[in-house]
């Protein structure tokens, strides 16, 4: 089996173990207390590929592709297929774990290079086989679901052997990279020339930089870096009618900017290969600040301030009163008890953490950002709280493995709204998953703050449904989603994949979903492109 992704990988963040978190014996009583029974997860079986459907990819299909790349990466065997079969959801998951049945590729490929992805494309054509781009495999949309439409057979387009490092302008600030490069790998071949993206989304260790274009990646840092979308100086895309070069200037007037289409295009328009970034020098210094205000509504105002003020950090971050009590519950190394006295003795009665954290002129920017939130009534807890969730920052999957593990539905969802819609959105949201799961702990954060509005990110734990497991969590989004229409948007960062297509026509309009329904029939006729997402 190659080693470049183990199935058993995708039935959790970890896969073998390896970097786990665990969770204290306090944390799993406070959870029993607070969502019913937890334990030793029921009904997990081993893995099982005996209910996966033989490939059904023609044969004339097969031997083309194998002419193109080499027998050796065009893959049929179970592993691999069941490999790229879906993303990291709660029920891509829940799936795997309980041995059902999933919906896996026919085959898996190999591209070595952009020329070969356009050739895959252009063989895919002649053979009406559909074709399912596949980077880090971390969406929790359904986005890189296997999904066939009206096609015989489809294939992943996997993209890993596209990991190079292709150029560096160092006047310009700009790099170019292959989309299958991974977070970190990006991050290891560009501070070799002394610059950094500074993009760190959650999904940072697996995730690509074609993925993160394809969906407009919002990393943690965006208050300073940027959404993914605002680094993009240019793309290289492989479409079925041809390939498509776009951006020859940091700026221009030039029509519409058609990278755009490209960027979070979800692989409906194309096969995203090349991808030129605005590239920062490497932060010399950082520094990151634990803060405590007292209430949602009171953080809010905070957050607000802080952007209208030009006062953000780099990376700004507030967890509602249910989000910090998580996170102290579940923080084996915080000694919340101290914490707790503290504040209680200066009066805080809700507390909510607020992280703020600078990499680029760090003094000077500390200074104002303090002086907006001390002036917003928040509490300064100092570096080592901060310094404790930057450590930390990717922990929030492997503590779903652990939650998974012991019975747990966990799940996220996101989205954004001005200002004046957003304490509307958080309780709108907020009352349809109560009323859709009763006994749960629903939290939320803000971690993207603009001028005019902020995104709302929460995440859900209740004690799972054994008897429904899967149409526990679809009703709860169900209801979610649909409190989120008319008061802010379907998806800040998570994109649209299958999930969000039913909310799509809602938020942009039947002539918005016209125009995009046109352009995918420019450059893609006959619908091989990741059937089923985006445009379902």
């Amino acid at each position: 089996m190659s080693d470049l992704i183990n199935h058993r990988i995708r039935q959790s963040w970890t896969g073998d173990g390896a970097g786990a978190a665990s969770l204290p014996d306090r944390a799993v009583r406070w959870l029993g207390q607070r969502i019913g029974p937890v334990g030793a997860d029921r009904g997990r079986r081993a893995d099982s590929v005996s209910n996966l459907a033989d490939s059904a990819l023609p044969a004339a299909a097969h031997e083309d592709l194998s002419a193109l790349l080499g027998a050796e990466n065009v893959l049929v065997d179970a592993d691999e297929r069941l490999a790229r079969a879906g993303g990291l959801s709660y029920l891509d998951l829940l799936h795997r774990r309980l041995g059902d049945a999933v919906v896996a590729p026919d085959a898996v490929v190999l591209p070595a290079s952009p020329e070969q992805v356009q050739a895959v494309l252009d063989l895919c054509v002649r053979h009406d086989v559909g074709v399912v781009p596949f980077g880090g495999g971390t969406s929790v949309v359904g986005g890189v679901a296997a999904l066939r439409g009206d096609k015989p057979a489809v294939i992943a387009l996997d993209l890993v052997r596209l990991d190079a490092l292709v150029s560096v302008d160092e006047q310009s600030h700009v790099a170019v990279l292959q989309a299958g490069v991974r977070g970190p790998e990006a991050e290891r071949l560009l501070g070799e020339h002394g610059f950094t993206l500074g993009h760190v989304p959650q999904s940072f260790e697996r995730a690509t930089i074609g993925g993160f274009a394809a969906t407009r990646s919002a990393g943690q840092a965006s208050a300073g870096y940027g959404r993914f979308e605002d680094m993009v100086a240019g793309v290289r895309v492989a479409t079925p009618k041809g390939e498509w070069r776009l951006g020859v200037a940091p700026a221009s007037a030039a029509g519409p900017d058609l990278r755009q289409l490209a960027v979070g295009s979800e692989g409906a328009l194309g096969v995203i290969t090349e991808v030129a970034l605005r590239v920062r020098p490497v932060p010399t210094e950082r520094r990151y600040e634990g803060w405590v205000v007292d209430g949602w509504a009171a953080g809010a105002e905070a957050m607000r301030a802080l952007a209208q003020n030009h006062a953000t950090a780099d990376v700004t971050r507030l967890s509602d009163v249910d989000e910090t009590a998580v996170s102290f519950a579940l923080n084996a190394g915080l000694k919340t008890s101290a914490l707790r006295a503290y504040l209680g003795a200066r009066g805080v009665k809700h507390p909510c953490l607020l992280i703020v954290g600078w990499e680029r002129d760090v003094r000077a920017r500390q200074r104002v950002t303090a002086g907006v939130l001390r002036r917003s009534g928040a509490l300064r807890i100092g570096t080592a709280l901060g310094e404790s969730w930057r450590h930390g920052r990717f922990s929030g999957p492997r503590q779903r493995d652990a939650l998974l593990d012991l019975g747990v539905c966990v799940e996220t969802l996101e989205t954004a709204a001005y200002w004046s819609r957003l304490d509307d959105l958080y309780d709108a949201v907020r009352a349809a998953l109560v009323a859709s799961l009763g006994r749960a702990i629903v939290m939320c954060h803000v971690s993207h703050v603009y001028e005019t509005g902020a995104s709302l990110y929460f995440t859900v734990l209740t004690s799972r449904d054994d008897a429904d497991p899967v149409g526990q969590w679809q009703r709860a989004k169900h209801a979610a989603s649909e409190a989120i229409v008319g008061l802010g948007t379907i998806t800040h960062h998570h994109a649209v994949g299958v999930d969000h297509a039913p909310y799509l026509e809602p938020e942009i309009g039947a002539l918005g979903l016209s125009v995009l329904r046109a352009v995918k029939s420019a450059v893609d006729p006959t619908g091989i492109l990741n059937p089923g997402k985006l445009l379902a």
